[in-house]
């Protein structure tokens, strides 16, 4: 991994503290040598997230709502006055309300439904729009995915329909994109005891049982996760698109 990504510039959206999936691909993004813009949601989060995108230099640091779509805007004006192209896009969020969530999936609220893929799902596709400018030399866009996209997950509910939509999307965008050499993939990893995870019921059951059963016998890192996407946003991974590929410790294999 070692240099891959330098002369890069990608951004980076989902850092909410030392915990994220986004900070352990913040890292390796870094390490490999890209420089970075970074994101935090809001005021309540910056006090987390300022520190660690100032321990990478961060180039570019900016809040980011993407149910404010003037925020989306700023950042890639932002970008676009500072770099004038982006060559990765690194899209870790995701949101369901805690009521429609915690329900049966027939249950969920028409609101609760909306919210989630609005901000799940369809503010990785409105990313990939104003990024497809910045990437007429080409580029990589990710997305994080869990495998209750493919199979139904206890606990997991609403967020199973919504991550299946995102992975749809990233095969059509990929489609879509592909002349242009812009590459789109999903990262599915195995559990992880992320702030957004804590808002999944029994999320410790389900960590244990994939600890168990896992052919490696382990759950992975948020490094291993960061391993994998500074690859695919970099050249080595110039034939791969339109993938969701798993580092989850093999669980996805055992059924």
């Amino acid at each position: 991994m070692v240099s891959q990504l330098i002369g890069k510039r990608g951004l980076v959206v989902g850092v909410a503290n030392e915990q994220s999936i986004a900070w352990g691909c913040a890292k390796a993004f870094r390490e490999a040598g890209a420089e970075l813009a970074l994101t935090w949601l809001n005021d309540k989060a910056r006090p987390h997230v300022e520190p660690l995108a100032q321990q990478l230099g961060a180039a570019l640091q900016m809040p980011l709502d993407v149910e404010q779509p003037e925020q989306l805007d700023a950042v890639f004006a932002a970008i676009t006055e500072r770099w004038g192209r982006l060559d990765f896009l690194l899209h870790s969020i995701a949101f369901a309300p805690s009521g429609d969530l915690h329900g049966r999936v027939i249950d969920c609220s028409k609101e609760g439904f909306a919210r989630a893929m609005d901000i799940s799902c369809h503010s990785f596709i409105r990313m990939a729009r104003l990024a497809e400018p910045l990437m007429a030399h080409g580029g990589a866009l990710l997305t994080m995915s869990y495998l209750g996209a493919d199979e139904v997950v206890a606990h997991y509910g609403l967020m199973g329909p919504v991550k299946a939509a995102l992975e749809s999307s990233v095969r059509y965008l990929a489609t879509e994109l592909g002349p242009q050499g812009i590459r789109v993939n999903a990262v599915s990893p195995g559990p992880l005891a992320s702030r957004a995870a804590s808002g999944i019921a029994h999320f410790d059951e389900l960590m244990d049982d994939a600890r168990r059963r896992a052919p490696l016998r382990r759950l992975v890192d948020i490094d291993e996760v960061g391993s994998l996407c500074a690859f695919l946003a970099s050249d080595a991974a110039r034939a791969i698109t339109g993938d969701t590929l798993y580092v989850d410790a093999g669980f996805h294999t055992i059924g």
